[in-house]
């Protein structure tokens, strides 16, 4: 299968688990689909309804360390609105350090918008600039029964893979305030567990060093959640 293979390194990222809001601030070690709509929104400068959509990618990092990190709380009106007053407070926060993505599409259009983003690239919050290394159109072989399934984010359902199961939302919309679109379980496989069977039907690559990954693609078709 012909795709095009995007390179994206990042010195840090954190990755919210979606239901903590207070307290210790963990990160996921794989980036959710939501996180990866939203780079290309941000390379595209517009949001985008994904209709149709193949895509597939991978994560891996260095290191995981915890950072104290100063945040400002801001009261809410009782009718929704945001008070003039705020107060500071100091959380402890995971990150990961020396982040590698590499990000498979097929539609060129999308691809066209890393060769000039509109917007700075993020791998998580605001501090987190990443850096686009290379693109270019590869030929991945086709794998059944894939063992190498690591780095990456695979539906819970029907799969059963092991790995830290978490609901994650696939998007999330453009009104104010942001709504959840299809969220649903899913298996987060790091990059540094052991190969195991699976089901899958994945695709051949080797996204650094010459280490062989087997790369899934998620077929979304967001339409419904448009409205």
């Amino acid at each position: 299968m012909k795709v095009f293979k995007i390179d994206i390194t990042a010195w840090t990222s954190s990755f919210k688990y979606p239901n903590l809001i207070s307290g210790f601030q963990p990160t996921l070690e794989v980036p959710p689909i939501s996180t990866i709509l939203g780079l290309i929104n941000a390379a595209a400068g517009k949001y985008i309804k994904h209709e149709k959509l193949k895509i597939g990618y991978y994560f891996e990092f260095e290191a995981k360390q915890i950072d104290l990190e100063s945040i400002y709380q801001i009261e809410v009106h009782e009718k929704g609105y945001p008070k003039n007053t705020t107060k500071s407070n100091i959380i402890n926060r995971e990150f990961l350090f020396n982040n590698h993505l590499v990000l498979y599409l097929q539609d060129e259009e999308l691809v066209d918008y890393f060769r000039l983003p509109v917007y700075q690239l993020l791998l998580g919050r605001s501090n987190d600039l990443a850096t686009i290394n290379s693109i270019e159109e590869v030929d991945l072989q086709e794998i059944k029964n894939a063992e190498k399934i690591k780095g990456q984010i695979i539906p819970f359902m029907g799969n059963f893979l092991p790995g830290l199961i978490q609901p994650l939302p696939k998007y999330f919309s453009n009104t104010i305030p942001r709504k959840n679109l299809g969220t649903e379980a899913y298996s987060i496989i790091s990059f540094n567990l052991a190969d195991g069977q699976t089901n899958l039907t994945a695709y051949i690559d080797y996204p650094k060093q010459g280490k062989e990954v087997h790369i899934y693609f998620h077929e979304l078709n967001l339409s419904s959640y448009y409205g």
